[in-house]
């Protein structure tokens, strides 16, 4: 047997941008400004496709004068739904820091 037989499908970083971008409006606590999402006017992801793999910013916490960022390089399918959960958490904890 072939070792092929249980290869992945290729990664295709834009309609994997595409989908992701539809995760996180689905949120509907998110509003998508041009190549990211802001909360209440702060910027809190920022998605940009770099060849074969999607360069993903994540704030630590939202500011709208100068966030720090956590990097990620989303190169696969589980890593866009890890990226995916890694938001939701964020924007959970943020809310209950707000209460």
């Amino acid at each position: 047997m072939s070792d092929d037989f249980f290869a992945l499908p290729a990664f295709k970083p834009d309609e994997a941008l595409q989908q992701l971008k539809r995760t996180l409006r689905d949120l509907r606590v998110l509003t998508e400004r041009g190549n990211g999402f802001e909360l209440k006017g702060a910027s809190v992801v920022a998605l940009v496709v770099d060849g074969a793999a999607i360069n993903a910013k994540l704030a630590k916490r939202p500011s709208r004068s100068s966030a720090e960022w956590d990097a990620f390089t989303l190169s696969a399918s589980p890593e866009v739904r890890k990226f995916s959960d890694e938001v939701k958490r964020r924007l959970a904890r943020w809310t209950e820091e707000e209460r």
